[in-house]
């Protein structure tokens, strides 16, 4: 019974960290724009967050007429479980589950963020939404690769899969895997479809990309699972990057929200092709190179 009211408590803690940032975000974006972005609904538009949720979950659903019915609306769902599944998996400091391979069973999840996208995008039956899936199906498995070859570095150091293993981090750390933090943090945007990466929300040739079709409750939970992946992985970063120090961690983790909505506020979108390039041709050898470097530094350690 604990660990269900833990994990009760975690979903809700979440999902108003999720409004709360996107009220940050608008609140930045307005900022930056020299506007003042929402301040109508409660002190300093406080409540516009809460506001906005109850809008999309009371508005009606269309029955659109060509959708594959059941996978067109399971995919919304599909896409919120695999989110929240994920802070699911986080260490608690007592009363949760206790995983052994962590950043295997994450891996998982996170490469199944792929298939609700598909369904959205070819189950909607629109032009405009299948290419948008198609483009961010493409995106996606390619920076997944890089991805899952990046963080095997960080596990070959710590040689462990738990996540708590990150506790150990120091200065020694952050120097030697500096380079590969800012390829972590880029392949992180990318994962996560955010500008200058947001090819399958390109407005000016998928109008939205493959949630075009996409309104009311389901649209929001499409919404909800977006933004609770940005929170988590940045948290993840963070962890695995700095000094895991309290009141270091919190700071850290909130300049790197704050960096994601700048980098959406001042960088143009990227062409979809210099992307494809970007990872296949520089991240990934360079990875490569990382981890055989990482190898050959633990055997020299293990020597000594």
């Amino acid at each position: 019974m604990n660990m269900v009211m833990n994990y009760l408590v975690l979903i809700l803690i979440v999902l108003v960290s999720v409004s709360f940032f996107t009220l940050f975000e608008r609140k930045l974006l307005s900022y930056i724009q020299l506007r003042k972005g929402p301040n109508k609904v409660g002190i300093i538009g406080i409540l516009q967050a809460f506001s906005d949720g109850m809008k999309l979950f009371s508005n009606e659903i269309s029955l659109l007429l060509k959708v594959n019915f059941f996978l067109y609306y399971f995919s919304p769902f599909f896409m919120f479980l695999i989110s929240y599944s994920m802070w699911l998996l986080y260490p608690f400091l007592y009363g949760g589950i206790s995983l052994m391979n962590y950043f295997l069973l994450l891996f998982c999840l996170l490469s199944m963020n792929v298939f609700p996208m598909m369904f959205a995008g070819v189950y909607s039956n629109s032009v405009y939404a299948i290419l948008g899936g198609l483009r961010s199906i493409a995106q996606t498995i390619s920076y997944e690769v890089s991805f899952i070859f990046l963080i095997f570095v960080y596990l070959f150091l710590g040689e462990s899969l738990l996540i708590d293993m990150f506790m150990k981090v120091n200065f020694f750390v952050m120097i030697i895997m500096f380079p590969l933090s800012l390829m972590f943090f880029t392949s992180i945007l990318a994962e996560l479809n955010r500008t200058p990466f947001d090819f399958s929300e390109g407005e000016s040739e998928l109008i939205s990309g493959y949630n075009v079709e996409y309104m009311s409750g389901p649209f929001a939970l499409i919404f909800l699972s977006e933004y609770s992946n940005i929170i988590f992985l940045m948290m993840i970063f963070v962890k695995m990057n700095f000094l895991n120090l309290k009141f270091s961690m919190v700071l850290f983790f909130i300049f790197f929200l704050y960096l994601v909505i700048l980098i959406r506020a001042l960088l143009p979108r990227l062409r979809y092709d210099k992307l494809m390039f970007m990872v296949w041709l520089n991240y990934l050898p360079i990875v490569m190179n990382y981890l055989i470097f990482m190898i050959f530094f633990k055997y020299i350690m293990f020597l000594i």
